[in-house]
């Protein structure tokens, strides 16, 4: 996804000192929270009716009782069904409180040492970096591994547990590097989760769910979090949509569960959340969750700023999250999108309250605003907070004249997502304008002082960072309201400056051939959510960024690394671009995500009957339709454990069989089509004309 600075800034987010006496005697006893009932209710409420999320569910927990819990919209929208409290909904990275949790069991039991490296309990952990052996199990819990990202292909599956992608991790990471030091910052990473579940497993001598339910679920009687490997019907989970499809979706799987698989309630979460509060005795000791509440971020590289939805600690999102840093009130937060679902769990550790908020639909950011807003009025509601505090603004101080050294800090920026250009004028007037998306309205800035620069609204500044590694940043600092709903802040360095990059001629020619061509996965299984929309990647390079690859620095006619090093969010999920050629066709891998050229795909046969078979590499089959099958009916006939699908000549899904059940489709102009099976599958093809 690729976004502005501004949406960028909004799109991230994910009071009073109270004596501990005073903390010590306060409950939820006698306290009814009318108010907060009411906010919550109609909150709820702007998001299924003006924002797009489908249903969602919400809970509040003071001490050990739940005193508000509600829901709002369909959780199926054809029967208008309305979801209830034992709804469940996928938490999506959530699910990596459960992991990080698990893990400080084990750290207790002296199974574990936080500060071991992973090799030592993962024998068979390899990369091509000699790095990786210095990355220990706290780096993966506070983000700062090194590692690439997520290596999530075959994860994000509908009604399919299997869990190819977890079990092939350490396979797929043999073969990669690192993107930075261990240690040198953190950045979210998913696979450092990943590998976090696969420690659990080897020491403990028992899968993942399997350890979760004994330690956690069971003891705090969560009837209702269950994953991909228990039994779980669709019809105990809220139906997920895309606006490819109006009716409900197949019910969706994360495979690798430690990192995002987990199904759960509102209610569910608030009482899993009470191990935090000090309420749930037993089941984690206080220095375990202490230890997790610890500002990891500090650690490493982190950019100025206390105002954030980010500030990691072990498994959190934020150990400091804003608006509750207003207030001198510490509060956590894990948050979680799958794509379907979508999650936020905040935690008033000191205040023995939590809330959470999880939707079909929406997304975290919108769910977090919703939790802060319920403890908000909560707080009040008890006296904690007398008033609520106005959204900051950024004021113009007196006019300086910008120092004209800033004028070396134009060029060329990217993240993980994006490319920008940078240009500053001897006036002070800075510019942010996409290199990718060149009609996006640019982002303008003037200077006002200490090296900062404002937006005209207020909501926004900049400014340049050259850090401690020598490299140059662009760190943005920024808040968003939603008028109705919440605010939110995020304080990050967005992008980093590229330096020029010098291309021998070789290279730059095999680079120019590839320009504007189109690569397509054939390495998803039959029943991934990828085959939602045309899963393709391509080639398209800037006059304005010589010798990079979106961000991705080209090395070589047949590689463009992964060389920046952002903390925080931005620069999350590289991978190195490898061009490798097999049997006289072009593949591109990106992770562990597998592309085919698109010269390889050919024209589908336009006869009446033909037949497709999955050959021994196991890789989907494409073809594209030729206008001597335009407009015809094609009917496939097919294996279990297959799927086909098909997509118009703009990348829109007209028709993917795991989702619709339908054989039939009518075949778009320049449109393509793909088979994907196990080894052998056989598709019989009958196309007729209408």
């Amino acid at each position: 996804m690729k976004k502005n600075l501004a949406s960028l800034l909004v799109a991230l987010l994910l009071l009073v000192y109270v004596p501990t006496s005073v903390l010590a005697a306060d409950s939820s006893k006698g306290q009814t929270y009318v108010n907060t009932q009411k906010v919550a209710a109609e909150k709820a409420a702007f998001l299924t009716e003006k924002l797009g999320t489908t249903s969602l569910q919400y809970a509040l927990i003071d001490g050990d009782n739940i005193v508000v819990s509600g829901q709002s919209g369909f959780s199926h929208v054809e029967s208008k069904t309305a979801p209830s409290v034992t709804t469940m909904y996928g938490i999506g990275s959530t699910s990596k409180m459960y992991t990080t949790a698990s893990i400080m069991k084990l750290v207790e039991q002296g199974k574990v040492d936080l500060d071991g490296s992973v090799v030592s309990y993962l024998n068979n952990f390899t990369m091509e970096d000699s790095r990786y052996k210095q990355i220990t199990v706290r780096m993966l819990l506070n983000h700062s591994s090194g590692l690439a990202g997520s290596n999530l292909s075959n994860s994000f599956l509908f009604n399919d547990s299997d869990p190819i992608a977890k079990d092939s991790l350490l396979e797929t990471l043999s073969t990669q590097r690192l993107k930075a030091d261990p240690g040198a910052y953190s950045v979210y990473c998913n696979d450092g989760f990943t590998l976090a579940e696969l420690i659990v497993e080897k020491v403990s001598g028992t899968d993942f769910t399997t350890f979760i339910h004994q330690n956690f679920t069971e003891p705090l009687g969560l009837e209702h979090t269950k994953t991909p490997v228990d039994s779980v019907a669709s019809s105990q989970l809220a139906s997920v949509y895309n606006a490819t499809y109006s009716a409900a979706l197949p019910k969706e799987t994360i495979n690798v569960i430690g990192t995002g698989g987990i199904y759960s309630t509102a209610e569910d979460l608030v009482r899993f959340a009470t191990i935090f509060t000090g309420q749930s005795t037993g089941i984690l000791s206080e220095k375990s969750v202490k230890a997790m509440e610890q500002e990891e971020y500090k650690r490493g590289i982190w950019p100025k700023g206390a105002d954030n939805s980010l500030a990691y600690g072990l498994g959190w999102d934020s150990v400091n999250l804003y608006p509750f840093n207003q207030y001198e009130i510490k509060a956590l937060t894990k948050g979680g999108d799958t794509g379907l679902y979508h999650t936020s769990l905040v935690v008033l550790p000191e205040q023995r309250m939590a809330a959470a908020v999880i939707s079909s639909g929406g997304s975290s950011t919108t769910d977090q605003m919703l939790a802060n807003e319920i403890l908000l009025s909560a707080l009040q509601e008890k006296g904690v907070i007398k008033e609520l505090k106005a959204t900051p603004t950024f004021k113009t101080s007196n006019k300086e004249d910008m120092p004209q050294e800033l004028l070396n800090y134009a060029g060329v920026y990217g993240d993980s997502t994006q490319l920008m250009k940078i240009e500053v004028s001897k006036a002070g007037e800075l510019s942010i304008s996409s290199i990718i998306a060149p009609t996006m309205p640019a982002q303008k800035f003037s200077y006002n002082s200490n090296g900062e620069f404002l937006d005209a609204e207020g909501t926004s500044k900049v400014s340049f960072v050259k850090e401690s590694n020598g490299r140059i940043y662009l760190w943005s600092q920024g808040y968003g309201v939603i008028p109705g709903l919440g605010e939110t802040a995020v304080t990050q360095y967005a992008a980093e400056k590229l330096e020029p990059n010098a291309l021998l001629q070789e290279v730059t020619t095999a680079w120019q051939q590839r320009q504007g061509k189109l690569y397509f996965d054939v390495s998803e299984k039959y029943s991934s959510q990828y085959y939602m929309s045309m899963p393709v990647a391509g080639i398209a390079m800037f006059p304005d960024a010589p010798g990079y690859m979106g961000s991705n620095k080209i090395t070589g006619p047949n590689k463009a690394e992964m060389t920046v090093q952002i903390p925080t969010i931005a620069g999350r999920d590289l991978a190195d671009l490898i061009f490798e050629e097999k049997n006289g066709v072009e593949y591109l891998k990106i992770g562990n995500q597998l592309f085919i050229h698109q010269d390889a795909v050919k024209p589908i046969y336009a006869g009446p009957q033909s037949m497709v078979t999955i050959q021994s590499d196991g890789y989907a089959r494409w073809y594209g339709v030729p206008e001597t099958a335009t407009g015809k009916i094609m009917t496939v006939e097919l294996p279990t454990k297959s799927s086909f699908a098909v997509y118009d000549e703009n990348g829109v899904c007209v028709n993917y069989f795991t989702i619709s059940g339908l054989k039939q489709v009518k075949l778009p102009n320049n449109g393509k089509i793909v088979f994907v099976g196990d080894v052998g599958a056989k598709f019989e093809v009958t196309l007729k004309a209408q």
